[in-house]
């Protein structure tokens, strides 16, 4: 798998919550949410549709997400993972808990996690 770039990530974002819509729905949405014109936005569904994480199907140029959410996401957290903390996912916790606001419903909610995960 290749890194979304971050204007993929948004076309990537409304075809995981749409699961189909046509390029031009997509160009109006990004239109009013982000200011795109529709030859960016086309342009940037090309490359989507190059790199494989878009189905484009005819007629009206309706595309469809080809990989899923939690497969991007996977990757890119091994990847901070790797490039941040050489590979250490304690010292991405340690970061966090030092350095990110946690709630007390936040930590009690990882603390059942990681006792479920040991059973």
């Amino acid at each position: 798998m290749q890194k979304l770039s971050d204007s993929e990530l948004k076309i990537m974002e409304i075809l995981w919550r749409e699961k189909s819509f046509t390029a031009k729905d997509i160009a109006k949405e990004l239109s009013n949410t982000v200011g795109w014109d529709k030859t960016t936005t086309y342009t940037i569904l090309r490359r989507c549709v190059k790199k494989n994480l878009i189905i484009r199907k005819e007629p009206n140029f309706i595309c469809e997400p080809s990989i899923s959410k939690e497969q991007v996401s996977s990757y890119e957290t091994k990847e901070l993972i790797d490039k941040m903390y050489s590979g250490k996912i304690d010292s991405l916790v340690a970061f966090l808990l030092s350095d990110v606001d946690i709630t007390d419903e936040e930590i009690f909610r990882i603390k059942k996690m990681i006792n479920d995960f040991d059973e």
